[in-house]
């Protein structure tokens, strides 16, 4: 039984118990002609609660950890059955089994071992399928059971259901907080393992980056070279140009749709202007390649400029357009939080719209819109399809808007997706990009966080 029918089983099972839940509340309550602590609702939510949390619980865990189990399984069965191997070769052979398994290869180009150790890993996911439906169902059943047993008119339900949403509150925050430092100590490990082969200082203040190395033992060999500089100088200039593009002209529209556009208009643009949020990047990159791109180099052309096809200016520009719906929406928000008695107190002491909006509403909105800027900020860091196709993936050290660069980003996807194996210095080269690409935004989070508090201005 796969995953994705079994949630939908749990969820029709939970549905089921909130109505059960409900109704048999209002069948006691009917019966002793008693009050009744807590809503109808909230009894039903307690028992629907009861099931699906254990159960989907359970599921999840199984999930997770079923497939390592298997896999090392699978591993022993395959040294028992082959002798003693290197781990590499431990390693392709279970990749084969997986492979055979799942239909990809044919069993005429793979041994013996390696059929039977198909053969096994397939009764084990068979036996797994199983074994987590019956233990889910098990679960939602057993929930069901002792939760409707405690359904009574003066049951104080609805503190036991405000407890639980806490406690999910909770386990949701938990869950977060794990999974960032699970990413920041994956990214820590495989750094230092490439600080092993790289130095630290040839990698951050290094000017030039090639990470060519050998790929086949009859290549010859190449140390390549991992100054990440120009990565950084090419991530920051796209990120520049789009900010220009987004910041003033996002602010600008939500400022007008908030405090000058008829309501009528405001309805119409908004929804307009959000919708460029909605299209996928990959059409942003072919908009940049094939319509920026060449309109910009034969705009120079016809001034005497001689500009490349892939241009950092190019990726910026679009990236701008991208960015602005981000900065547009969230700052509106902002803005139209504002108390309308502060506006209406300026106008009091004699401030036109104008300087109201100056030196009351963005003051009070600062922080929304700092927020907002940020996260443009991030979205533009991580984007790679439009550098791509716009930019190019070559690492240039400039600081000229009309030559071809590359960003962080994109560095990553190049190194990751290559044949060069995962413990050598260009692969591991991603993961000290990652690491240094994440603190940088931490510094960038935590300067703005500075801003905004000293330029917040409180208000009753």
């Amino acid at each position: 039984m796969s995953l994705t029918f079994l949630s939908v089983l749990i969820i029709i099972l939970g549905a089921y118990s909130f109505l059960f839940g409900r109704r048999r509340v209002r069948y006691l309550t009917a019966q002793t002609d008693v009050k009744q602590h807590s809503l109808d609702g909230y009894h039903g939510a307690f028992v629907m609660a009861c099931v699906i949390l254990p159960a989907f619980s359970f599921a999840v865990l199984w999930s997770g950890f079923a497939p390592l189990v298997i896999e090392n399984w699978v591993r022993e069965f395959i040294v028992n059955k082959s002798g003693a191997l290197t781990n590499g070769e431990i390693n392709v052979l279970v990749a084969k089994a997986k492979a055979l398994h799942a239909g990809v290869i044919n069993e005429r180009f793979v041994g013996l071992e390696t059929v039977e150790a198909a053969a096994y890993f397939g009764g084990l996911l068979e036996i797994s399928s199983y074994s987590r439906a019956f233990g889910t169902l098990a679960l939602a059943l057993a929930g069901f059971y002792f939760s409707q047993k405690l359904i009574a008119p003066r049951f104080a339900v609805r503190q036991k259901v405000e407890s639980i949403v806490i406690w999910v509150m909770i386990g949701a925050s938990g869950l977060a907080v794990l999974t960032t430092i699970g990413i920041v100590f994956s990214l820590i490990f495989e750094t230092f393992m490439f600080f092993q082969q790289v130095p630290v200082l040839d990698f951050l203040f290094g000017l030039h980056w090639s990470p060519q190395i050998a790929i086949r033992e009859d290549q010859a060999a190449n140390p390549g070279e991992f100054g990440a500089i120009p990565l950084f100088a090419g991530t920051l200039l796209i990120t520049f140009i789009a900010m220009i593009v987004a910041v003033p002209v996002g602010l600008m529209a939500a400022v007008y749709l908030s405090e000058y556009a008829s309501h009528t208009f405001r309805n119409f643009a908004k929804p307009t202007i959000e919708v460029l949020a909605g299209i996928p990047t990959v059409v942003y990159g072919f908009f940049a390649a094939l319509v920026v791109a060449p309109l910009l180099r034969n705009s120079g052309a016809d001034i005497g400029l001689t500009l490349s096809s892939e241009s950092a200016l190019a990726a910026g520009l679009v990236m701008g357009t991208m960015l602005i719906p981000f900065i547009s929406s969230l700052s509106d928000d902002v803005i139209n939080a504002v108390p309308q008695t502060l506006r209406d107190g300026a106008s009091a002491l004699g401030a036109t719209r104008s300087e109201t909006i100056k030196q009351v509403v963005l003051p009070a909105a600062l922080p929304g819109i700092v927020s907002a800027i940020l996260l443009a900020i991030s979205r533009a860091i991580g984007e790679t399809m439009i550098v791509v196709m716009a930019a190019g993936i070559a690492a240039n050290l400039t600081a000229n808007p009309f030559e071809s660069v590359t960003t962080v980003t994109v560095q990553i996807v190049v190194l990751l997706i290559g044949d060069q194996e995962f413990d050598s210095a260009k692969t591991l080269a991603a993961f000290a990009l990652g690491l240094v690409l994440f603190f940088i935004t931490l510094i960038l989070n935590v300067v703005a966080l500075r801003i905004v508090n000293k330029y917040r201005e409180q208000y009753d």
